[in-house]
This record gives C-alpha cells, sequence and structure tokens, in this order.
C-alpha cells in the first residue's frame, strides 16, 4: 500500500489529528536511499503515540492497550507518589543495580524534587533555567557541568540519563549539593533569578569543599570517567529529555 494516501485516509478519518499535523509531524531533510537529499515527515515518541491511536488495525491494539496501561499507572502514581517510588525501584532493580545503591539513587530524586519545588516557590518555572541552576550547582561541586560530566563519563546518548552512571560517591556528593543549596533558599527567600543563581552556587560550592577533602583523605578523584554498572549489564538503550 501506498504511505502517504494511507496517512490521507488516516488525517480524513481523525479531524483531530488532522488539525494538529503541522505539529505532530513535521519535514525533516534527510539522505535518500539514492544519496540525496529530500523531506520526509517524522515525528518524535510523543507524536508517534498520537498517530497509532487513530490507526484503525486490530495490528494497533496491543499499542493502544499499552498506552492505556501506561496512563492508568500514571494516574494511580498522582493519587499515590509512593506506588511511582516502588515502581522505579523494580526499574532499576531488572537493569541490575543493587540495593544499596538504588536507595540513594531515589533519595536523590526526592532531593531534587524538593530542590526544584523551592525553586518554583522562588518563581522560576523554566526548564531552562533548571538547567542553568543545576548546572551552577554541579560545576561548584564537580568542577564539571552536566553536560561537561557526560562527556567525561563518554556518554554520548541523549537519552542517557547522567546519574544513573554515578557512582555511591558521586550520588551523595551530587546530593549534598542539591539540599544544601534548597537548605539556603529556604533561609534567604530569594526573590530574583540572579539571587537564586548565586546560592545554587554556593549551595555547590559547600560539596564542593566537602569534594576535595573527601579526594584529600582518599587519595584519589571522585569524579570517574567510570560507569557504575559493568559493561555487560548495561541496560539497552530504547531510543525515542
Amino acid at each position: 500500500s501506498d504511505p502517504k494516501q494511507y496517512i490521507k485516509r488516516l488525517r480524513s478519518r481523525d479531524e483531530g489529528l488532522n488539525s494538529n499535523w503541522g505539529t505532530i509531524c513535521t519535514p525533516l531533510e534527510m539522505i535518500a536511499l539514492d544519496g540525496k537529499r529530500r523531506k520526509v515527515q517524522t515525528a518524535n515518541a510523543k507524536g508517534l503515540f498520537r498517530i497509532i491511536q487513530s490507526i484503525p488495525s486490530p495490528k494497533a491494539e496491543p499499542f493502544k492497550q499499552w498506552l492505556a496501561q501506561v496512563g492508568y499507572e500514571r494516574l494511580q502514581e498522582i493519587e499515590n507518589p509512593e506506588l511511582a517510588q516502588e515502581r522505579m525501584k523494580e526499574l532499576y532493580e531488572k537493569k541490575g543495580y543493587p540495593k544499596d545503591w538504588i536507595d540513594k539513587r531515589l533519595r536523590g530524586i526526592a532531593i531534587r524534587q524538593n530542590l526544584t519545588d523551592e525553586w518554583k516557590r522562588s518563581g522560576i518555572t523554566s526548564e531552562q533555567d533548571y538547567a542553568i541552576l543545576t548546572a551552577e550547582i554541579s560545576k561548584a561541586t564537580f568542577g564539571m557541568t552536566p553536560s561537561e560530566y557526560k562527556d567525561f563519563k563518554g556518554l554520548t546518548k541523549k537519552n542517557q540519563n547522567l546519574r544513573d552512571h554515578m557512582d555511591d560517591l558521586e550520588l551523595i556528593f551530587t546530593m549534598l549539593g542539591e539540599r544544601v543549596t534548597t537548605e539556603i533558599s529556604q533561609k534567604e527567600n530569594p526573590e530574583t533569578f540572579t539571587e537564586s543563581k548565586k546560592i545554587a552556587r554556593r549551595g555547590g560550592g559547600v560539596a564542593g569543599s566537602a569534594r576535595r577533602q573527601a579526594e584529600k583523605e582518599l587519595g584519589r578523584s571522585i569524579s570517574t570517567p567510570n560507569n557504575f554498572l559493568p559493561a555487560s549489564k548495561q541496560p539497552k538503550s530504547i531510543e525515542n529529555d
């Protein structure tokens, strides 16, 4: 069958899909099999899921059931946040992480959430601003921004989470920097982004000083280019923040 005609029929049957097609599916120039550059219709994971919802074929039913299940589980997690923690714990266990590492990782997630809640209270809401403040904490803690840290660890894929590749001490100092930043912000109630940025630098600085002292006692660097899981246990990526 002709994909173009199939999509045309799909859009004609679903007014919502058709009216939002420009944002769901956008043209992107790619190199075709003949070596020439041509624009083809592309969509991200969210867009693909929306398209799947409109496909009448029985073959799409398992995907629709799965989407319904994921949506249902998300509603459960909103009503009971502990479920999200348990599911995340199970996910890390399946990937091969040990219990003590998982406990630290989950605690770090909670500390991070407290920090973003504090930033929201201070009037900071954009993801870009969160990234800037996080970079300030990381730079003061480890001497590297998150993007530099990912390069240091050889993490080249966009969907690879830096903290999932940190060892115990790296996680601990990350938590320290973010927790101290939260405490200072709660104490001083910053009113501007610039003030929050200075606080982020100070909070990370506390963790940075502790890191340097630990390195002096241990005789080695806390930051390591190694990934926490050995290569044999590295989770296979499902490419789609």
